[in-house]
């Protein structure tokens, strides 16, 4: 009995919701658009994610450790309701309406902030959770929704959509950077409100670039709930369980994706046996690409699970690094003074110096000696991300213990800013634009191609639900540190020991990195049959 596969039953559905569309030979003529939506997006986001500490300290009065929980918390639940969103696109809505009406939400809630700013921190609160849950169905369905735009069948658009991540990270770049200048400058010389306003601007314009190419786009159609097709191969595993032949009843030539020997238990699911014989049931029987399909999605967790600590330390950028540099001097000039989160500027900076190189020098130059279309596997460009976290951290200590050191020559009733420059920081965030160019990038890229055709906005949400359980992953330390050593995270970071709590991130990094060589090394690429 031949099944229907993912790819057939996509094209199907695609056919009877929408006006068939083929991908355009230039895909980057509706990519461009959506590139600009996420810029807009992302200025959107860091306007108020940026400085949110600063100003949960200074206008809602929360100790230094609360505010960081707070913002871990929020960025945790920013970072992974694109799961729900991306199922909701997957399953039902589609990656195209599912932005369109998320977006909407995004914007009430960017409003609601602007308003309730300096006046009730319950409705404040209320208003930051829906920019989150806005984010939950925008962001995972704008990436996947981009590389859409490219011809999967035309060897040239296969290229640019790998150049397209590379870009699509240039461009949150350029977004970040902007609204943690723009914004923060704002907050700081003008005020909250216009502060927050301008995020709200931003995400105004979004909207209407993304209208306004409505008609040239590809829309995917949503292909029903992919945990139900993951749920049926498991099953249909199960009771087979004590079959010993794993030859599939299809014939391989016919199947999408190529047979893997991983996982072979899995492979029962396709065996047709004597009740399958009588009659169909999918929930016994399931074709080959069913079932590798879910082999890509087991592939991807031990990446997930050691990728993790990697967000722990990424989490840094926005809470204690910048707490540090609130406690240092911040003059650019004897007159202009930069508002301290306005350093975060530089991760995305870097990242905006080296995309080019990397992709345009680097990726054709590492491409003649290693033969892969990247210039370095996927793989190889995330670890080598995470080992360049791992060093920030430990530099980020040493620089802490110094500051640390000359605080303490200046005695309890001096002002808690000490005379010591902001450049000595500055390294630790100009490794990280490097580490989160190579392992950002390199994530957003593996978990969208090596996702079922149908799942590539949940391949999108659960790049971004690291992040999310680095967040929470983050507070879970800070809980254990409080418990055993509280005085390493005291109030006031002049008599604090925040040094130790780095040398403990870089430990535990340096650990979860020998597990990520170690799972990366067993890893086999979705393979495409011929």
């Amino acid at each position: 009995m031949e099944m229907e596969t993912s790819h057939s039953r996509l094209v199907r559905l695609h056919e009877e919701e929408f006006e068939v569309q083929k991908p355009s030979k230039e895909g980057w003529r509706s990519a461009i658009y959506i590139i600009a939506v996420e810029i807009a997006e992302r200025f959107a986001y860091w306007g108020i994610a940026g400085n949110l500490i600063i100003y949960l300290i200074t206008v809602l009065h929360e100790p230094t450790v609360d505010a960081a929980k707070s913002v871990n918390v929020w960025s945790g639940v920013a970072h992974l309701s694109p799961l729900v969103g991306a199922f909701i696109a997957d399953s039902y809505l589609g990656r195209y309406r599912t932005i369109l009406y998320s977006s909407f939400i995004y914007l009430a809630g960017l409003l609601t902030v602007t308003l309730t700013t300096e006046s009730s921190k319950l409705l404040f609160f209320i208003s930051l959770y829906l920019v989150a849950i806005g984010q939950g169905g925008h962001k995972p369905c704008a990436q996947a929704f981009g590389a859409d735009q490219f011809d999967e069948e035309n060897v040239k658009e296969v290229e640019a959509k790998k150049s397209f991540f590379n870009w699509w990270y240039l461009g949150t770049c350029i977004g970040g950077s902007s609204g943690l200048l723009i914004v923060t400058y704002t907050q700081h010389n003008i005020g909250w409100m216009v502060g927050f306003a301008l995020p709200t601007i931003a995400m105004s314009f979004a909207l209407v670039t993304f209208l306004s190419k409505r008609k040239s786009y590809v829309k995917q159609a949503s292909g029903g709930s992919p945990f139900t097709r993951i749920a049926q191969v498991l099953v249909a595993a199960a009771r087979k369980w004590r079959l010993s032949c794993t030859t599939p009843v299809e014939d391989e030539e016919r199947v999408p994706l190529s047979r893997t020997n991983q996982f072979k238990f899995l492979d029962k699911a396709a065996i047709k046996d004597e009740v399958d014989e009588q009659r169909e049931n999918k929930w016994r029987l399931c074709s080959t690409a069913q079932v590798e399909e879910v082999k890509l999605l087991i592939r991807l967790i031990p990446i997930w699970l050691t990728t993790i600590m990697y967000a722990v330390a990424d989490g840094q950028i926005a809470t204690f690094f910048t707490k540090q540099i609130s406690t240092v001097n911040t003059n650019l000039t004897p007159t202009i003074k930069i508002p301290p989160a306005s350093i975060q500027v530089i991760v995305p900076f870097i990242s905006i110096l080296i995309i080019p190189f990397y992709d345009r020098i680097f990726v054709p130059a590492a491409r003649k000696l290693t033969g892969i279309p990247t210039g370095i596997t996927t793989l190889q460009r995330i670890g080598v991300g995470i080992f360049l976290s791992v060093v920030s951290m430990v530099l980020a200590a040493l620089v802490e213990t110094k500051r640390l050191k000359i605080a303490s020559q200046l005695g309890p009733e001096d002002a808690p800013m000490i005379p010591m420059s902001m450049w000595w920081l500055v390294p630790q965030f100009a490794i990280f634009g490097v580490a989160d160019m190579l392992s950002l990038a390199g994530l957003q890229e593996l978990f969208y191609d090596q996702m079922p055709d149908g799942m590539r906005s949940m391949g999108s949400a659960a790049f971004l639900s690291i992040l999310s359980m680095g967040n929470f992953a983050n507070n879970f330390i800070i809980f254990f540190i409080e418990m055993f050593r509280p005085e390493w995270l005291a109030g006031d970071l002049n008599h604090s020991r925040l040094d130790n709590y780095y040398w403990v991130l870089a430990g535990l990094g340096a650990l979860w990195l020998v597990f990520y060589l170690i799972v990366s090394k067993r890893f086999i690429y979705r393979k495409i049959h011929g």
